[in-house]
């Protein structure tokens, strides 16, 4: 049975062509991967199935009474609801028909006996929806799920206004599990998860019933969970039984065979031109030369995609530092509140050093106070001379209006335009996405800009926060090599092991310093 057909769906933005005649299904029980390069439209494939986007051409069609739950990271929450409210909002229709079989009973006293056995009957029904529902252990499946996803360290109490985006986009996914829906839509729900609730995430997908399409650059996590992958290139969208290693075999298998064909093919017509071009003129042979040439006209010629742009990063180097990077002095970090006991932290020139532990015990916290950008509830941090630091926020506070040159330009407006769109090439942006404004890109476009602006800066000592979300596997991989290669010092937090492995010297677990039980 198919839950969502889209017909003949064209899109672009100005005179970028996102999608051109895709078709699609989505079948009962179907548990898809939706992969593609950073800016190949997966997650405007998404808001276009659901409604938040008009495409330019074509139809998108859901199965009647389906119940869909996407992950929609830009939702409103409320100021004033408490994360246990939020997530409450998941049996919004059970309450309802609380409220339904509440206002019947209250009727009950005033109505003939006809209409009373008619009242009789629909309480009877929505009871025992309720009931099948789960309505009465409502509060302890809040429970599970928050725990499952790290909310309950945050406290259940808490107002979702005071969360930082990624808490906000966890509440939003426990919300949406919470729900059950038919058919599930996941756009890289395990950005701001770590090992543990990403665990327990691959866990629930693997025993969901119904239809999911996960959007992630996850690949562990991924092959985990999918059956189906939907491959997005070149404006087509093609789909590859199986998990994600078995759509590269694939995928690599075709186009290499292709590639033999086109070589193929275009000795072919080199062979074919070259005899039309000798034997046109002579009388002798014309026909057979006429003969070639329709041959040729009629010939479906095989055409190769063009290669996207590589992304590669190079690091440029400072003059060395001193010997100790920074030093702390009982400094206990927090907002207010104290996050962790007190810290005597020293990193030493040429380390690489990865902080793990669980969401919300305050490892973006420590990074922001050893820098200096929030206020330690005590105690005292240290720098060493010499000191050239690149930051790569997890979260960038303001939204730009620039576009990807005038965002690079105004950070060194040293550099000629021609240099800049190199270096914007450089991290796997093409022509159109360089000329685009930042707010337009994917999450992973993004990312490539602001790491255009660290590959850019002098640097001893790289502070990267989560700095793979949203990247793509090919920008990944070279992320990775290119902070093997770096001379410098690498303070990281990253939520993927298979990232950092190779990577660090040392990995400090910032739950040995945590004040939160757990």
């Amino acid at each position: 049975m198919s839950l969502l057909t889209v017909s003949n769906l064209s899109h672009g933005f100005g005179d970028r062509a996102i999608f051109d005649d895709v078709s699609f299904r989505l079948l009962q029980g179907e548990h898809i991967g939706l992969i593609g390069a950073n800016g190949e439209g997966k997650s405007t494939f998404m808001n276009i199935i659901t409604g938040k986007l008009e495409p330019d051409a074509g139809k998108v069609t859901w199965s009647k009474h389906s119940r869909i739950g996407y992950l929609d990271q830009h939702a409103d929450l409320k100021q004033g609801m408490t994360i246990r409210d939020v997530l409450r909002t998941a049996f919004q229709y059970l309450y309802d028909m609380e409220a339904e079989m509440n206002g019947l009973y209250a009727k009950m006293g005033e109505v003939e006996p006809e209409e009373l056995e008619e009242i009789l009957e629909e309480t009877g029904r929505i009871q025992d929806a309720l009931t099948n529902n789960d309505f009465y252990t409502i509060d302890a499946k809040v429970d599970e799920v928050a725990n499952g996803l790290g909310l309950d360290e945050y406290g259940l109490d808490r107002d979702v206004h005071d969360l930082s985006g990624g808490q906000r986009t966890k509440v939003l996914l426990a919300k949406l599990l919470l729900e059950k829906p038919d058919i599930l839509l996941l756009d890289e729900p395990t950005n701001y998860l770590d090992v543990e609730h990403i665990e327990w995430l691959k866990h629930y997908l693997l025993e969901y019933d119904h239809a999911f399409i996960l959007i992630s650059h996850d690949i562990p996590f991924l092959n985990s969970v999918v059956n189906l992958i939907y491959h997005m290139e070149n404006q087509q969208i093609t789909r590859y039984p199986g998990d994600y290693n078995e759509f590269l075999r694939v995928y690599e298998m075709k186009k290499q065979q292709l590639e033999a064909a086109y070589k193929k093919q275009q000795k072919e017509i080199a062979n074919l031109k070259d005899f039309v071009a000798r034997n046109k003129a002579n009388a002798a042979t014309s026909k057979m030369a006429m003969s070639r040439q329709k041959k040729l006209d009629k010939m479906d010629v095989i055409e190769l995609d063009a290669e996207k742009p590589k992304p590669e990063f190079h690091f440029k180097q400072a003059r060395t530092p001193g010997k100790y990077l920074f030093e702390t002095n009982e400094l206990v970090i927090g907002y207010g509140e104290p996050l962790s006991r007190p810290l005597n932290l020293a990193m030493e020139r040429g380390q690489k050093i990865a902080l793990s532990g669980a969401n919300g015990i305050g490892k973006t916290t420590l990074l922001r106070s050893i820098l200096g950008e929030i206020k330690a509830v005590s105690g005292s941090v240290q720098l060493g001379d010499h000191l050239h630091i690149g930051y790569f926020e997890q979260e960038l506070k303001e939204e730009t209006r620039n576009t990807c040159i005038e965002e690079i330009w105004e950070e060194f407006p040293h550099l000629t335009q021609q240099e800049i769109r190199s270096s914007l090439a450089k991290c796997g942006l093409t022509r159109k996405h360089i000329e685009s404004k930042v707010q337009v890109l994917s999450g992973g476009e993004k990312a490539k800009v602001r790491l255009c602006k660290l590959i850019n800066k002098e640097t001893n000592l790289l502070v990267l926060d989560e700095p793979t979300n949203h990247l793509d596997p090919d920008a990944k991989a070279e992320l990775k090599r290119a902070l093997q290669d770096y001379k410098g010092s690498v303070l990281l937090i990253s939520h993927e092991p298979d990232f950092y492995q190779g990577v660090v010297t040392d990995v400090w677990n910032c739950e040995d310093w945590t004040t939160k039980v757990f």
